[in-house]
């Protein structure tokens, strides 16, 4: 049989193609290389927001672009379907590597949404909720699930099936998760001498100090800044040391402790006087990036809320941009710190939620960090948490590793949990599952338009039947003031009474 060849034109027509759709489905994910300082310049006091991005999708992204030209050099020596297959291979393992840390979360309740599909002696709505509730969405989530349901179930024809549950169930649990705000960190602006500031609180045992070795890291290797860990928890025994091995583990990380400080046992250091001459460094020594450890403690502890303000305070003097010219004092900086996080275990669930809300009223939270969710059958507390603080989630831990701290991402960890497009062959259910909801509600809205319209017309017929008969049965008044073809009416005058008297 004659072998066709593919011309070269057409086979560069063909790379030129594919090399776009790579470029156009990564650059969502690749930061704009000019967004990161490394330079210190002149001061201004604004913030601005600096899109980080997933670490496993940029460095995938890098390495799409060496498939591609694995597949370039695979059709030069004919081995194209090979170069293909590996693309396939590479593309199948990036989707399943973030669905990986849901596993136990997703596990849980797909069973249990399977049998609630599967049971027919049930109460559909009842077991619904029940389901939802266990999956620790919290209440509010629960409800606007169920009332979407109950809207799209209502008058309609159809059966409702497992993937119309999925696709509401999907479509609901992002609208929250979007709802809380900007899930951006938040950086100096880049023409501001002042380096980003990020206030890390939690309780003993969350994952805090690990966070923020895994975040050193990130900002290190993804956006090249020159980053300090402030060793500001003098609390819980080993605490420094702990830090000073994360950031060790980071690489090129400054880790700036109580013996730096000038106390090598570090047992008369405040947390306070670390702070500031943490800063006080950062500032002189050009760093892009301080992150500050903070004691580990239950928030119903007032000596720890109380410390807490008096650092955040540190933070807003020693990073004035301006002073008082009365006082000659410097004017607190109510722009720093750039973020104020709480990292939650997921395991916790709900019950980390009194502890947040109190930390938000005394100090003030910018965002949530949600960790060990690989370990967890409680990843829908994520929603609950979110939702009712009206915080972000800014970040997520989702392994042990180094590289296990991901930017969250609504539709990817949605999806994880739901199981979406993690099977063979599905990569595309996500669109299937959102353009069903949107057919979905379409229908529910041209049913309601057309029930209005028949109660509209409903209405206008009885009101029109309801005037007809009031005419017909209406006697119209003669000129003369009596009633035409009728008995006249005789006026109602009262009668007098005879007062009859004493006999």
């Amino acid at each position: 049989m004659k072998s066709i060849k593919m011309k070269p034109p057409s086979l560069l027509l063909f790379f030129f193609y594919l090399h776009r759709t790579i470029i156009t489905q990564s650059s969502a994910f690749l930061p704009n290389p000019t967004t990161f300082r490394k330079k210190i310049t002149p001061t201004t006091t604004s913030t601005t927001s600096l899109p980080m991005v997933f670490d496993f999708f940029k460095k995938r992204a890098e390495e799409g672009l060496d498939q591609l030209s694995n597949i370039a050099s695979s059709a030069k020596t004919g081995n194209i379907t090979g170069a293909f297959r590996d693309a396939a291979q590479y593309t199948a393992d990036t989707n399943a590597a973030f669905a990986l840390g849901l596993a136990k979360s997703r596990n849980r309740l797909l069973y249990e949404l399977d049998d609630l599909m599967n049971n027919d002696g049930v109460d559909f709505m009842e077991s619904l909720e029940d389901v939802l509730l266990q999956a620790d969405i919290g209440l509010q989530t629960a409800e606007d699930v169920m009332n979407e349901v109950r809207s799209l179930k209502d008058d309609s024809t159809t059966f409702f099936s497992r993937d119309d549950l999925r696709s509401v169930l999907r479509g609901k649990l992002i609208e929250n998760l979007e709802y809380a705000g900007d899930r951006r960190l938040n950086f100096s602006p880049t023409n501001s001498s002042l380096p980003t500031v990020y206030f890390v609180m939690g309780a003993n045992g969350m994952g805090k100090t690990t966070t923020i070795g895994k975040l050193a890291h990130r900002l290190r290797t993804e956006g090249d800044q020159k980053v300090m860990l402030a060793a500001c928890d003098t609390f819980r025994a080993a605490a420094v040391q702990q830090l000073e091995m994360w950031a060790e583990r980071a690489g090129n990380v400054t880790c700036f402790s109580p013996a730096v400080e000038g106390d090598s046992s570090g047992a008369s250091a405040s947390p306070a006087a670390i702070l500031y001459g943490a800063l006080d460094v950062a500032v002189k020594e050009g760093y892009d990036t301080v992150i500050v450890d903070t004691s580990g403690r239950l928030s119903n502890n007032d000596a720890l809320t109380q410390e807490l303000k008096k650092m955040k305070g540190v933070i807003q003097k020693r990073l004035s941009v301006e002073v008082d010219g009365e006082t000659g004092k410097p004017v607190p900086n109510l722009d720093v710190p750039h973020e104020t996080l709480i990292v939650i275990d997921a395991a916790q669930g709900r019950m980390a939620l009194d502890s947040a809300r109190q930390w938000d009223k005394d100090v003030g939270l910018t965002g949530l960090v949600l960790t060990k969710l690989d370990g967890s059958a409680k990843g829908g507390s994520v929603v609950a948490v979110s939702r009712e603080l009206g915080l972000p989630v800014k970040l997520i831990g989702v392994g042990e590793g180094l590289l296990d701290l991901r930017d969250f991402e609504p539709e990817a960890f949605v999806d994880g949990l739901l199981g979406i497009g993690t099977e063979k062959g599905k990569g595309n259910e996500a669109k299937l599952l959102s353009d069903r909801l949107t057919k979905m509600r379409k229908a529910r809205d041209e049913r309601a338009k057309v029930m209005k319209t028949s109660t509209s017309t409903v209405d206008s017929n009885a009101g029109e039947k309801g005037r007809v008969m009031s005419e017909a049965t209406a006697v119209p008044a003669t000129a003369g003031g009596g009633n035409a073809g009728g008995p006249s009416r005789k006026p109602n005058r009262k009668k007098k009474s005879k007062k009859k008297g004493r006999r």
